[in-house]
This record gives structure tokens, sequence and C-alpha cells, in this order.
């Protein structure tokens, strides 16, 4: 599924510069696909689909990680040892951390609607928790594997 509203060329290249980094045609064609994406997708799944664009693997790698490094994306393991990528956009109200939902069945990962998981701590809640709660993950089947 693709996100309304798709970014223009120029504007590609004015994020990657308002993060102090080269707006090369790889880096670009990476941050137009975090753009597309509408939830968090692989490594391998980027690669996939840069390929035919003539993106080797390695390239797709690094510049997913030069924008993790920018703080243009984040990086996530979801339990399942696959590293995903999303990018990190200015009108998130979620900030860093955000509820994802992982199917047991087919692995899909979707973002969950702000304010669907509500964390209430009591007397006896850790105080890490209290203080910062960094990763919420949900699992479960999806609606397609039930």
């Amino acid at each position: 599924m693709v996100r309304a509203g798709k970014l223009s060329l120029d504007d590609l290249k004015t994020q990657l510069r308002d993060a102090d980094l080269r707006a090369t045609a790889p880096r670009l064609a990476v941050l137009r696909c975090l753009h597309e994406a509408d939830t968090p997708v692989s490594h391998a799944e980027l690669a996939d689909k840069l390929a035919p664009e003539g993106w080797d693997r390695a390239t797709v790698y690094r510049n997913l990680n030069d924008l993790t490094d920018a703080g243009l994306a984040r990086k996530r393991d979801l339990g399942d040892h696959v590293w995903r990528f999303e990018l990190l956009r200015a009108s998130d109200t979620h900030g860093d951390a955000h509820p994802h939902f992982v199917c047991d069945e087919c692995g899909e990962v979707s973002c969950l609607p702000e304010g669907s998981v509500e964390i209430k701590t009591t007397r006896n809640t850790p105080v890490r928790l209290k203080e910062r709660v960094h990763e919420i993950q949900l699992k479960g089947r999806c609606e397609r594997c039930n």
C-alpha cells in the first residue's frame, strides 16, 4: 500500500540535505521507498523492490543505515531477528516508539493506530517502564491468516 501524497524529487533532496546528507541517486531511491511504505519494511523487501532500478543489496543497506543515523528513519527488530525500517516523519505524534502488530503466521508487520494501546502504571510498575517505553509489539494472527 502506498501513502497518499508522494513527494517530488526536489522535496526528497531537500529532506536529505536538511539532514546533512548528500542527495545521491541510491539514497533518494531508498528514501522514496520509505515514504511510499505504510508499514515497517525489511532490508530484503526494499532491496527486492529497488533491484530493477539497478541498486544492489549492500547499497540499499548502507543507505538505510545512513538514513537511520541521520534521524530520518528508525530501525527495529520486532522479535523475529529481522531489522525493519520506517520513516520518521515530522508529523509523527507517537515519536520514537509506537505499537506494532506482528502476525505469527505470515510475519506481516503493521503499525497500530495512535491510542490503540495504553499502558497504565501501578505502584509496583518497574521504574524503567514508568520513565519511558521503548517498544510495544503485539503478536497474533492477522485477518488474512485467521
